[in-house]
């Protein structure tokens, strides 16, 4: 993954101590350096606003995740907002202390960023800040958070989402609100028939699904023994989605899943979405939600840029109050990564229409956040939960495992029901609950934690 991006900008009034203010941007840049960031903008100090404007100007064309103002000395905020005002990146005021020695005030750095703060309040911008020596590692965390966030807003800005037919009736939790999206994430929608898939699919070379199945082969030990017409048939979905996705430039796919692809291709699409999340073959993990659920795409998505890892949508189908879990299914779309590496993967048929081709594994144990971009209340929010995968065998056919969240289950399941959230949950593995609040913050939606 790219190191993320900062512009660094360190501000300083040559009325204090410059030696001292300038040992204290030489030690803040090697600390951002040393901590894996790329730092752009001036290694020098601005010294008044003309200087400010220019490096603005300067930055303009520059993408980055965060703009780190350094307040080095006290300045006045004419610099902060003029290296503000033309930038949706977030902002973060670092101010560092100095000794109380009864003698001169040497930075007054403090003074600086609450002279910043209030400038960008009045000017309805959000930031954060931080009162720490150059070398603390809380503030580094903080910034890494925060340079986080920034990024998977810009990145959605760029992104591309496909939705392949509608949902079926009475999914109302997948309803796409296509405004909604590109009001709020900048996220653009490209709507493909199931027909165009379905024709790709059936038109696929034999000699085009030959390195697909030998790929897939040193995950799964039993294609042999599967239904080879079937087999083929998702083998076949799995090029046309990959297909029409490089064509459309798309970041990710919502499927309408069923019926059609049992009805019309004789086939399951789930091994498809399995293999097309996972990037199995090399490619860029694209990330897919079943039953053309585009919020849970979107969900993924998330979850992905900031893991730098698959992530997965799947239902709660069981709670079990005594050992305080949760069973977490789907028909077979996990990404392979997510597999319990102590349990042979197998291709399996569909639970309930028999025809392959699904993933049959355990998830992985492992420390996860749960999100899920929610329309229940009519408007978008983001609710976000944490646990533990478990070591445990399949709670059930497919790709499933048993979750123990940090919360107890059973007011899991009350938050779930009276809240009339979605059937679909997303998940990732890590810890990634501090970056989901800061981004929601960041683009306006409201948090719901579980």
């Amino acid at each position: 993954m790219e190191s993320l991006r900062i512009a660094f900008l360190p501000l300083l009034r040559t009325t204090f101590d410059v030696p001292l203010a300038e040992t204290m941007i030489s030690e803040a840049r090697q600390g951002l350096l040393e901590a894996g960031f790329e730092l752009v903008g001036p290694a020098q100090g601005l010294t008044d606003l003309a200087a400010a404007q220019a490096a603005a100007v300067e930055l303009s064309s520059t993408p980055f995740d965060l703009l780190l103002i350094f307040q080095a000395s006290f300045a006045d905020s004419s610099m902060t907002v003029a290296l503000t005002e033309k930038t949706e990146a977030p902002v973060f005021l670092w101010a560092v202390p100095e000794p109380w020695t009864g003698e001169r005030l040497r930075l007054n750095s403090l003074c600086g960023i609450n002279l910043a703060g209030h400038a960008l309040t009045l000017r309805r911008r959000k930031y954060d800040y931080a009162y720490a020596a150059p070398e603390d590692a809380a503030t580094l965390q903080q910034i890494r958070t925060l340079a986080a966030a920034g990024r998977l807003r810009r990145s959605l800005k760029s992104t591309r989402l496909g939705v392949v037919g509608e949902h079926p009736t009475g999914m109302d939790s997948c309803h796409l609100d296509e405004p909604a999206l590109a009001r709020i994430f900048g996220i653009q929608i490209q709507r493909i028939e199931l027909s165009e898939v379905f024709q790709r699919a059936r038109s696929t070379p034999a000699a085009r699904l030959a390195p697909i199945r030998s790929r897939l082969e040193t995950h799964l030990d039993n294609l042999a023994t599967l239904d080879q017409t079937p087999l083929n048939g998702t083998l076949s979905v799995y090029s046309a989605l990959k297909e029409i996705a490089a064509e459309h430039k798309l970041d990710g796919l919502a499927v309408r899943c069923w019926p059609e692809f049992f009805t019309e291709m004789g086939c399951a699409a789930c091994g498809a979405m399995s293999m097309l999340s996972d990037g199995f073959d090399g490619a860029t993990s694209l990330p897919c939600s079943c039953e053309a659920d585009i919020n849970g795409t979107v969900t993924q998505l998330l979850l992905q840029t900031l893991a730098d890892a698959p992530a997965f949508g799947t239902d709660m189908v069981a709670v079990d109050f005594d050992k305080d879990s949760m069973a977490l299914w789907h028909c077979g779309l996990a990404p392979f990564s997510m597999a319990d590496p102590a349990v042979q993967a197998h291709g399996g048929i569909h639970s309930n229409r028999r025809v392959p081709l699904v993933m049959e594994f355990p998830l992985k144990p492992g420390p996860v956040t749960i999100a899920r971009l929610s329309q229940a209340t009519g408007e978008l929010r983001l609710v976000l939960a944490q646990g533990e995968m478990l070591s445990s065998p399949k709670p059930f056919s497919g790709t499933s495992g048993t979750l123990r969240l940090s919360s107890p289950v059973r007011d899991f399941l009350d938050v779930l029901m009276r809240e009339g959230l979605e059937h679909h949950v997303s998940l990732v593995y890590g810890n990634y609950l501090k970056e989901l609040q800061v981004f929601a913050s960041l683009v306006g939606l409201p948090v719901l934690n579980c």
